[in-house]
């Protein structure tokens, strides 16, 4: 990771974050519809978890978003490659 850089599962967990305030969820009710305990939502959401691909489909799926934008914010803010364009 480049000096300065920000960590990417803090980035991701600021993305679960928001786009879960924005449906009104609270975290033990997100938790509910990821099958996850609250506590392990929240340590994504802190990032101090490094969750799995598998993880990551559920939240998308639970944050009714695709996978890729959980993932396009932490490329954007970190300067990297464009998302590919099919």
């Amino acid at each position: 990771m480049p000096a300065g850089a920000k960590d990417p599962r803090i980035v991701l967990g600021e993305r679960v974050n928001a786009l879960r305030v924005a449906l009104g969820l609270s975290q033990e009710d997100f938790a509910g519809r990821v099958g996850l305990d609250r506590t392990y939502v929240s340590g994504i959401e802190r990032g101090l978890r490094n969750p799995t691909l598998l993880v990551l489909l559920r939240l998308a799926q639970a944050l009714e978003v695709p996978v890729t934008e959980l993932l396009e914010e932490t490329q954007e803010r970190k300067g990297e490659r464009p998302p590919a364009k099919r």
